[in-house]
Order: C-alpha cells, then structure tokens, then sequence
C-alpha cells in the first residue's frame, strides 16, 4: 500500500543518471510560517555574546577606573609625604623656640597652599599654623597626626576626615628635636577633584565599553547571519526533501565546512531521487516482467485445458512455453530473494575448496546448447596453464557465470559471438565475458552496477542481477568490472584471488 501510495503521488520519470554540468533544480528558500521560532537561535547567540562582551568590557573598565584611581592617589600621597618630611627636616636644624617662626616664614612662601594645605602642629596635635586661615588652635584628630608623634616617624591617611568630614589624603612627618617630638608638619588634600577626575575617566572609558558593546553586536550579527542562514536553507532544503520534493539542490556558496554539508546534502538529495525512480521503475518492470510469463502460461493453460488444442505438435510446443516461462520466473524469484537477503544481511557463503575452471565450464556447457539453438557462437578459451584450487562458494560462482552469459545474450546477442576466457594473471584468477553487440553508453557504465538500474536497455529484466554478482563477487574478495571492448561489444572482467582460505 506504501509503494503505491507513493507512485500516485509522484510519477517518476524513465532513470536517467544526473551527472556533472546537467542542470539541477535550484533551491528557493520558503518563507518560514514561523519566523519567531526560527529566530530563536540567533538571539540567544546574540544575548550570550552580548553578554559575554558586557562581562569583559565591565570588568576592563572597572580594572582600569581602579588602577587610575589607585595610581592617582599613591601619587599624592608620595608627593604629600616627601614634602611634609623635607619640612620636617629643615626644621630640625632650629631650636625649640625658634622653628615655629621659620615654619610659619615656610607655609607663607609655600607656593601650593591653593591646593595643599600645610599644618604644623604641636606635639599635643592642635594647630600652631596653618595655610588657611582660622584655624589655627584646633585640634587635629586625624589617625596620620596621632602615629606620626607617637611612632615618631611620617604617616599617612586616606578616607573622610573626622573632623571636617570631607574625603582626604594627607602625610604627617614629626619635628623631632634631641629626640623629642616638639611638633608635626602635615600635608593634607581634598580627594573632590581627583573624585571627579575619575567620574569623567569612568566615564570615558564606559562610553567606549559602550561602544566596543555596540560594534560586538554589529559584528557578531553580521557573523551569526552568515553561520544562521545557511543552516536555514540546509533546514529548509532537508523539509523540502523529507515531504518528497527529491532532487532539490542547494547553491553552494563557499568553500568552507557549510559547503561541504551543502555539497553532502545535494549528493544526498540527488541518491534519494534516484533511489525513488528507480524503485518505481523496478516496480513498473518486475510487474511488466512478472505479467508477461504469466500471460503466457495463463493463455495456454487454458487453451490446453479446454480442448482446443488437440495436435501432439501443438500440445508438446505449449507445455514446452509453460516450462520455458515458469523457469523464467523462477530465476526472477531467485533474484528478487537473493537481493532480499543482500538488504537484510543475511547473505552468506558456504566457502570451500573449488576448481574454479570445472565451475565456469560447467556454465559454459550449460550455455553452449542454448545459444546453438538462438544461432548464437560460444568461443571458450581455456586456460594454458593449470590453475590452483582457490576457496569459494560454488553454486553463487556458478550463478554470477549464468547470469552473465545469460547478460551477454539478451544485451549482446546482436553479434553473433559471445567470448568466454580464463587464465592466471600474478596471484588472480581471471576471467571474461564479452559480447559483440552495441556495449553500453559511456555514460551509464558508473551505474551499470547499481541496484535495479537498467539504463536505456530494452532487454527484459529486473535490474538486479548485476548487483547481485557484484555482491557475491565482492564477498569472494574478488573484483567485477564491466566496459566496452575496443571493436564493438561490452567485456565483463571477474577477478577471484588466489590463496584465499575463507571468505
């Protein structure tokens, strides 16, 4: 029901092989009715390189806001601490009393007290002089001045002074006189500016994160389109063909692996339309080839069973066409079964010791008599030299014999002459089979040998019996070639190895 389903549905043409330069059908992607679901694979690719180019660019721009603001503050604060440690030193060089009026002579002429504010300090931390006015006699609490005079070495402090509340960077060196703090020169700085140069460096840089983001969807777009759409035609082309439309083919368009699957999918494309027609035309010539023996059979079955022939002549010709024709379907059966088991795995061989010579003139007696009778000459050359015994099954060499001479009558039988020869050629047996008729276009010979392929013969047959040679031949570790002979004629060449002990 299967088969005929499918022959109502698309009518093959008679087999022609596509081969190299002919035309083909060029695939026209259908508009998918579903564009949001196909469309789901090239967002999430999108989404999780977007995503993964937003996770680096944060974390790059994050990393160098950091370094910056790192760099930026190690450099105050070096400055502010080599500064308050030179104050501190040249006021070393004055006595107790007199220090402070060089200290305040020091913070008067400091040329950055704009930006820096210089502080010194006594030994109790409240303010003697400052770089800004009104605050001297405070008392500075912050944790740079009370290490500095109790390690009495310089310190330093970054965060939010406790006593203005305002982020700061400041250095404290002591003034140490006989071994005694006498005082402290601090340095401090407002943190506000190098706040809001980072705010405009951050940004900058995640204006440009910004960008590189923008770019990344622009190129990884354009990328995934050009991976997406082919897969989208390969898809398209893969539904055309499960829903029958065999022998579609697809354009290739680059040379990379897409070509590849491309070129894999026309091939494959291409094998199913000639799978299909030529099944169906297996199936159209094994009923022509079935219907035509029975007809016979049938008609004088019936004829010899209603009385209407009563010559001996007469009766002993149709009984001879009823035994001529069951005999014909019987080798069509035999056939049909072989391929049969070839599918399904189950072909196997009883391999033996065998003279290969006996079994091919076996054959060629058998065939001698029957072409006599069709005015057909069988030549058979023999062997000069005495030919070993080689391990084989041999009723299938046998059969592949028969259905070969049986092949050069029907295909070649227009000659006159068929030509049988075996001999030893290094560690093979060889043996041909030619015929003298019209050979066979050079452009089915690579098909020759394909299942139910007949090519444009009009001799009768299933298409089989070649291929089931080829498989007995094969499975024997031998070789079946078939060409045509120079001067007219087709030659089939069978190559069998000598010394093989199982097959």
């Amino acid at each position: 029901m299967d088969t005929e389903n499918r022959r109502k549905r698309k009518k093959s043409p008679p087999i022609t092989p596509k081969r190299e330069g002919d035309p083909v059908e060029e695939l026209q992607p259908e508009v998918p009715a579903k564009t949001r679901r196909r469309g789901r694979l090239r967002r999430r690719w999108l989404m999780n390189t977007l995503a993964v180019t937003l996770v680096v660019v944060a974390f790059a721009v994050s990393a160098f806001s950091i370094a910056m603001y790192s760099y930026y503050t190690s450099t105050i604060l070096a400055t502010l601490e080599s500064k308050a440690q030179t104050a501190a030193g040249m006021f070393r060089n004055y006595t107790e009393t007199n220090y402070l009026a060089t200290a305040r002579q020091f913070v008067n002429q400091f040329e950055e007290k704009t930006v820096i504010e210089v502080q010194i300090l006594n030994a109790d931390g409240r303010v003697k002089i400052s770089s800004m006015v009104g605050i001297s006699g405070a008392s500075v609490n912050s944790p740079d001045t009370t290490s500095a005079i109790s390690l009495k070495r310089v310190r330093t402090f970054e965060g939010i002074d406790p006593d203005t509340g305002d982020s700061v960077i400041s250095a404290s060196a002591p003034v140490i006189y006989n071994g005694t703090v006498v005082g402290v020169v601090r340095m401090v700085t407002s943190l506000r500016e190098v706040q809001n140069q980072m705010i405009r460096i951050v940004a900058v840089t995640s204006a440009i994160g910004l960008s590189i983001l923008i770019v990344m969807g622009i190129i990884a777009s354009y990328f995934i389109r050009s991976v997406l759409d082919p897969v989208i035609r390969v898809t398209e082309t893969a539904k055309r063909i499960a829903a029958g439309s065999y022998g579609v083919q697809m354009e290739k368009r680059s040379d990379d692996e897409m070509g590849e699957l491309v070129d894999s999918i026309n091939d494959m494309s291409m094998k199913i339309d000639q799978a299909e027609r030529t099944q169906s035309e297996f199936i159209s010539s094994v009923s022509h080839e079935l219907r035509t023996p029975l007809t016979a059979i049938n008609g004088w079955a019936e004829t010899l069973y209603s009385g209407e022939v009563r010559g001996a002549a007469d009766v002993k010709k149709g009984m001879g066409i009823i035994v001529s024709e069951a005999q014909r379907l019987t080798r069509m059966v035999e056939e049909l079964l072989e391929f049969s088991r070839m599918e399904t795995g189950r072909f196997n061989l009883s391999v033996e010791p065998i003279d290969i010579l006996a079994e091919l003139e076996d054959a060629v007696y058998t065939y001698r008599e029957f072409f006599r009778r069709k005015g057909l000459e069988l030549d058979y050359t023999e062997s000069t030299e005495e030919l070993p015994i080689i391990s084989g099954d041999p009723e299938r060499l046998r059969q592949v014999f028969c259905n070969l001479l049986d092949n050069a009558d029907k295909h070649g039988g227009s000659g006159g002459r068929v030509e049988v020869s075996v001999g030893r050629e290094e560690d093979e047996v060889v043996i041909r089979i030619r015929d003298h008729g019209p050979g066979v276009p050079e452009d089915e010979l690579p098909f020759i040998k394909y299942k139910f392929y007949k090519g444009s013969s009009k001799a009768r047959g299933s298409g089989i019996g070649l291929a089931v040679c080829d498989e007995i031949i094969n499975s024997h570790n031998g070789s079946l070639d078939i060409g045509n002979a120079s001067g007219g004629g087709c030659v089939v060449t069978i190559r069998l190895p000598i010394g093989v002990e199982s097959v």
